[in-house]
């Protein structure tokens, strides 16, 4: 059983979290933690909160026990932009997009693959 969680509206451009997003992806539920902890980019600190928010719901509403899970999909949605102006030479304005994003984790379950042997 799959367990996600949310967080709308990030003030950070997609682009940069989904740099973070794809160095957790298909890892276990310690080492996405771990990864994302150690991880230098300002950008990981929203991704921690949205996997560890998907922990607990794993733990609090459906009583799971997470260990063996894994983040099974990570997506970086993009937001609303919010648009600025900025004041430029000869009265002239240039526009400031303020970018935000949409993450959302699933976690689940670890998978074992069977290799069907064929005759």
């Amino acid at each position: 059983m799959q367990v996600q969680a949310t967080a709308k509206y990030i003030h950070m451009s997609p682009r940069k979290v989904r740099l973070v997003a794809d160095l957790v992806r298909g890892l276990g539920i310690d080492q996405a933690q771990k990864q994302l902890q150690f991880s230098q980019k300002l950008a990981a600190q929203p991704v921690l909160k949205v996997l560890n928010s998907a922990i607990a719901n794993a733990k609090n509403n459906n009583s799971i026990n997470v260990e063996s899970y894994k983040v099974a999909s990570i997506t970086v949605d993009e937001g609303p932009t919010i648009k600025r102006f900025r004041p430029r030479a000869h009265g002239k304005s240039a526009p400031i997009r303020k970018r935000t994003s949409h993450i959302t984790v699933k976690i689940g379950p670890t998978q074992i693959k069977t290799k069907v042997q064929e005759k």
